[in-house]
């Protein structure tokens, strides 16, 4: 089909359990000609800046109308909302947490639409799960989203400005460079930042990171273009294809070696040319 729908998947699930393939079927059952696309299912559990990042370097990438199914929710059972969004390009799916505002925080309030998903009509059942929103109410909205259902027929709506944030450290800029903070891990233990290439175009640089508050522990880490313009096993600071500094080990893990946590401070250096 030419005009066949998508939906993403995002979880901290794992492929262990059949969570993920429940989901899918109640999907199918919904609407059997969706496209269901898995994102990834291996966030960390309950780490919404890991589930942060990824939606929104995964967001661009997608046709307008895909619905983004995300589902890192701590709080299910709790009184945290669960919510639908309508963006210029696209729609978002899952509980209100922070798990949204990275791709939220670079889009015009007034072109976003916000419903709390109360209409029990587009749930699978009418009495969900307490702990499985995923199943009982995320997944049947993302399809009927999907198939066709007008947003303010999923329940009330509510003000973008209400919606739960998730904020990283504030990019502080000095004169001898940027502080910034540590927004995600990847799989390779690549480490990567929230200072974006467009802050260092045309500069000479190098990082600094220190993990406690002994300064004399502080590391240096070269700059460059590639994993590959180091030794092996030495780290480098480099732009990683989503647009951020990152900090790798050539042939290992930069975790493993500065053992650096979640929105722990990094900075960047500026450095003097010699003429």
């Amino acid at each position: 089909m030419s005009d066949q729908k998508i939906i993403t998947l995002l979880t901290d699930f794992g492929l262990k359990d059949v969570y993920v393939g429940v989901m899918k079927g109640v999907i199918a059952q919904v609407n059997p000609y969706l496209k269901v696309i898995d994102l990834t299912h291996q966030i960390p559990p309950q780490n919404l800046f890991a589930a942060r990042f990824c939606l929104q370097n995964a967001y661009p990438y997608f046709p307008s109308e895909t619905v983004h199914l995300a589902v890192v929710d701590p709080g299910v059972g709790s009184t945290r909302r669960a919510i639908a969004i309508q963006l210029p390009n696209g729609f978002l799916v899952g509980p209100d947490n922070g798990i949204f505002s990275g791709v939220l925080e670079n889009l015009e309030i007034q072109n976003i639409k916000v419903v709390t998903l109360t209409n029990s009509e587009y749930w699978q059942g009418n009495k969900p799960s307490r702990t499985f929103h995923g199943r009982d109410i995320f997944a049947p909205v993302a399809a009927h989203i999907s198939s066709g259902v007008k947003l303010e027929n999923l329940g009330e709506k509510i003000n973008p400005e209400s919606l739960v944030k998730l904020s990283l450290n504030n990019i502080t800029f000095t004169d001898s460079g940027i502080a910034g903070c540590v927004q995600h891990i990847d799989h390779f233990g690549n480490i990567i930042t929230n200072i974006y290439r467009s802050f260092i175009t045309n500069k000479n640089w190098s990082l600094i990171v220190n993990n406690n508050d002994d300064f004399s522990t502080a590391q240096t880490i070269s700059s460059g273009n590639t994993y590959g313009d180091c030794q092996l096993g030495e780290l480098i600071a480099i732009i990683g294809s989503h647009g951020f500094v990152e900090i790798a080990a050539n042939g290992g893990s930069a975790e493993e070696q500065l053992n650096l946590k979640y929105r722990d401070k990094v900075e960047i250096c500026w450095l003097e040319v010699s003429i």
